[in-house]
């Protein structure tokens, strides 16, 4: 009877100690547990600390991005503009100069005529002036010919031509085939081929 009981008691013992290793290892794996899910909890923290530094970065980056452009935008709007400024300055310019070569070219003609009036006013010899004025006129029309194209039309005694013959007077003459022209009042010119003023002219019509 004591052996059962000294057997009981012992038993009873080594449940005990069963049960507090088994509550100590709970503790144990409770408070890794919770160190494991802190850790986890400090390392997520640390991650989305780190994600809004660089978030933070990305945005400084792209504000400055922005403002310079911003910047490089109100830069070449300026250029646009000096430029739109500088293209209609130099239209002024072209069509204010545009016949700056042709001015010079006349000043010589303009000269010798000058001297020609000159020359008048000394001399009573009318030849003389006559020839002046002559060269003068020569001169004048050889540079408008020579560097700008200029072309006086034939007229007296060619076919009346409309395009070239402006008819100023219209006389019957039954010796004519054709219109043609008998005198020239105004003298006409082409520019590049191109008629610049028509001849007036009076017309001979032959008598139908």
């Amino acid at each position: 009877m004591e052996k059962k009981e000294k057997k009981s008691k012992s038993e009873a013992q080594s449940e005990e100690k069963i049960v507090k290793q088994e509550d100590s290892q709970v503790q144990e794996d409770t408070v890794e547990t919770v160190v494991k899910q802190e850790e986890q909890k400090a390392s997520l923290l640390e991650q989305k600390e780190l994600e809004i530094v660089q978030l933070k970065e990305q945005l400084a980056a792209a504000k400055e991005e922005v403002a310079s452009c911003k910047e490089q935008m109100l830069r070449d709007r300026a250029d646009l503009e000096n430029y739109r400024k500088r293209l209609i300055r130099d239209k002024e310019d072209t069509i204010r100069f545009a016949n700056e070569n042709l001015i010079k070219d006349l000043l010589q003609p303009l000269d010798d005529f000058g001297r020609a009036l000159q020359a008048a006013d000394s001399t009573k010899d009318y030849t003389k002036i006559h020839d002046g004025v002559m060269m003068v006129n020569a001169q004048l029309y050889s540079t408008l010919e020579k560097n700008w194209g200029l072309e006086k039309i034939d007229a007296v005694g060619k076919e009346f031509d409309p395009e070239q013959h402006e008819a100023y007077q219209v006389a019957v003459d039954d010796t004519l085939e054709h219109e043609t022209v008998l005198e020239e009042y105004m003298g006409g010119y082409k520019l590049h081929g191109r008629v610049l003023r028509p001849s007036k002219v009076k017309v001979g019509k032959p008598n139908v």
